[in-house]
């Protein structure tokens, strides 16, 4: 069996490794062809092209790679008809991977299936019906997402989210980063400023201003940076100044497999989080670690966003648990006072953070804690469409 597959940023780079392991357990003559990531490549695909030339996000962001962008897109379609896979698995990013299964469905009858259903629940609902035109079947993450892609006219699969299937952090090692990284008994506060480059350029100065009124408080407090690989070294001059002497986290300094326990490991560790907007948001669930959610972007691309909204937060843990127990700060509320304020009540008001304890656990049984993995899943999933 061959298999296509497209991701486009490091959170689809990782749906796609699980995925692959998924169909290489059912299927074990699978072959897989595309583009990705490291952890696509470790799994067993040539990428195609460095998958850093997707990572792009913003209605405006992406107005300068835009002639760039649409080369890619027509070459990975041609490529894509060229190979003549079973099924063609485009992941997340569908400002590009939806256009790629277009161009595909207009040449080849391929069977499509894309992991990662649109958010139609929360912005331009229209999205759904305009994929069914080209797009099969699709993987939905969380769990009110099949009916409304069903209406559309696809297949809609609940696969879970893959969070709920990360290995578990054993108390030594909890005690043992502390000890490597001198924490002490002091507070600990994560900060996650993004995985792209525009994410930490605007998040950065912001989020070390947040902290200032909590250092105040809590002056012992230590502070953990956590940062993604492709942005390590703009995480690090970005945080030159802040305070508290953040302790940066650089993956680059490890194998992906333990650099990605030492980060699950200080999501255990932290008292609290601050984070931008995403996935992370659920890792931090995962983690039981109470977070403040904050993001910005260019204004333009704000004020289109947030006038098509559907939804009064984007915070997944809300959504999922049907309250709006973690705090956020989005577009022109991206302030360091109030997000240093909501921070502090966190670390200081127990109340504030069992009650978000309590929706993240809500959350994680939505999600699947308990069952099979993710990947696996979607690949049953997948194989199943296939007949």
């Amino acid at each position: 069996m061959r298999v296509f597959l497209i991701a486009g940023e490091a959170s689809g780079d990782k749906l796609g490794a699980a995925l692959m392991a998924g169909l290489k357990t059912l299927a074990p003559d699978v072959e897989f062809l595309g583009v990705g990531g490291d952890g696509m490549q470790a799994a067993g695909m040539t990428s195609l092209f460095a998958m850093d030339e997707l990572s792009v996000m913003g209605l405006v962001e992406i107005l300068p790679k835009y002639r760039q962008l649409k080369r890619r897109i027509s070459e990975t379609a041609a490529a894509v008809v060229a190979a003549k896979p079973d099924v063609l698995i485009t992941i997340d990013s569908p400002d590009f991977c939806l256009r790629v299964a277009k161009k595909v469905k207009a040449r080849a009858d391929i069977r499509t299936v894309h992991y990662v259903a649109p958010s139609v629940w929360a912005w331009r609902p229209g999205r759904a019906v305009r994929m069914a035109r080209h797009i099969d079947q699709v993987l939905a993450l969380l769990p009110f997402e099949p009916p409304l892609m069903e209406a559309a006219g696809m297949r809609c699969d609940f696969v879970g989210h893959p969070v709920v299937s990360e290995p578990s952090v054993i108390q030594k090692a909890k005690l043992d980063f502390r000890k490597v990284h001198g924490l002490g008994g002091e507070p600990v506060i994560l900060v996650l400023p993004g995985s792209r480059r525009g994410e930490v350029s605007r998040l950065a100065p912001v989020f070390g201003a947040a902290l200032r009124p909590v250092l105040d408080v809590h002056p012992g407090a230590r502070v953990l940076v956590p940062a993604a690989g492709a942005v390590a070294g703009d995480v690090r001059d970005a945080v030159t100044h802040w305070p508290g002497n953040p302790v940066i986290l650089d993956p680059r300094e490890l194998p992906v497999e333990q650099a990605e326990m030492r980060k699950r490991t200080a999501f255990t560790v932290a008292d609290v989080a601050l984070a931008a907007s995403g996935t992370v948001s659920l890792e931090l669930a995962a983690a039981g670690t109470p977070s403040v959610i904050a993001y910005d972007m260019n204004w333009l691309t704000w004020q289109i966003m947030s006038r098509m909204a559907k939804i009064d937060t984007v915070t997944l843990t809300n959504l999922v648990s049907e309250t709006r127990a973690v705090p956020e700060f989005l577009g022109p509320a991206c302030q360091p006072l109030p997000i240093g304020a909501a921070l502090l009540a966190l670390l200081d008001q127990p109340q504030l953070r069992e009650r978000q304890i309590e929706a993240m656990q809500q959350t994680m049984k939505a999600l699947g804690a308990g069952g099979d993995a993710p990947g696996l899943r979607a690949a049953r999933a997948v194989l199943d469409g296939l007949g």
